[in-house]
């Protein structure tokens, strides 16, 4: 447990890097860098915890992604800010680099080699796997719009 733990904070830490960097790029005020690493590192955490107890990281990556937008509002209403000021770089840390580097890889391949039913199968998978991902963010990050920003019940 303890080693949980430890690496749960070792990539919250790391995952709170990113978000800053990003939200600096973003142009994000100076008081609200902050929250952009706490998001940041919040939705790391829990994407991690969530795999962590075999949730595979499509879903982990959507409920992450849906409780930071969440939390996100309540700050914007706190701060009399935009929710997409805490949001968007805090979404930053989950972005399925590593797949759609490992898919571009395989479609490089192919190009060069020629075709292969192996070098296919993990171009698929791995630009399947990114997708699904983006997917997951994309639709966590307008939950809340989805939610409370309705001009119709939902039910």
């Amino acid at each position: 447990m303890s080693i949980f733990l430890l690496d749960l904070a070792n990539v919250m830490l790391l995952a709170s890097v990113p978000a800053i960097g990003f939200a600096l790029v973003f142009n994000v005020p100076k008081s609200a860098l902050k929250y952009c690493a706490l998001g940041g590192a919040i939705a790391y955490g829990i994407r991690f915890s969530l795999m962590s107890y075999s949730m595979p990281v499509e879903w982990a990556t959507f409920f992450a992604a849906t409780l930071v937008s969440m939390i996100g509002v309540h700050w914007s209403h706190k701060f009399l800010a935009h929710p997409k000021i805490f949001t968007v770089a805090a979404m930053i840390p989950m972005v399925p680099g590593v797949y759609a580097f490992k898919a571009m890889i395989a479609m490089v391949e192919i190009n060069h080699k020629g075709f292969e039913p192996q070098l296919f199968a993990m171009l698929i998978e791995n630009f399947l796997q990114a997708m699904f991902i983006i997917a997951g963010l994309a639709i966590g990050l307008a939950m809340p719009g989805l939610l409370f920003y309705r001009r119709r019940p939902v039910v």
